[in-house]
């Protein structure tokens, strides 16, 4: 029987990518005293980077949010496969965030706003998140976007 974060995931019409394997030497996530650790997720759909690009030169905000919903798809994907049953996440307490962008590109919150809604409308207040939003020069794979996620677990 599907819990209530699967509930919510279907309600949403929502659908949990394949866990994309690491692209290097690190693991994809680490349980550790009640708290589970979610590597750098990019925007990878089907085992490709699915926005790749630069906020401020060729990507539009819509497009960083997009980047930003699929890192976040990877994320629970990735908890789903560390503890088997979402419904074991008690609170995500942060979302690390890193933007591909010009040097005057200064918008780089509401490019992340797509992860961060995204996880509150799949874990409700359990996903009310701290969060860091930073842009950088580049990223792996071209990436647009790169996310990181820490969640307290039961």
């Amino acid at each position: 029987m599907a819990g209530e974060i699967e509930a919510r995931l279907q309600a949403l019409g929502l659908i949990l990518p394949e866990v994309p394997a690491p692209v290097a030497n690190y693991v994809p996530f680490l349980h550790l005293n009640g708290q589970l650790f979610i590597s750098g997720q990019l925007p990878m759909r089907d085992g490709r980077v699915a926005v790749a690009g630069k906020l401020g030169a060729d990507l539009e905000i819509a497009q960083g949010q997009e980047a930003a919903r699929l890192c976040a798809l990877n994320i629970l994907a990735q908890a789903k496969a560390a503890l088997r049953d979402l419904d074991r996440i008690v609170q995500c307490l942060r979302l690390n965030s890193f933007v591909n962008a010009t040097p005057d590109f200064v918008d780089h919150p509401k490019v992340i706003n797509g992860a961060s809604d995204l996880i509150v409308d799949v874990l409700g207040q359990k996903g009310r998140h701290t969060r860091i939003a930073v842009g950088c020069a580049s990223l792996p794979l071209g990436a647009a976007v790169e996310i990181d996620a820490i969640f307290a677990i039961d």
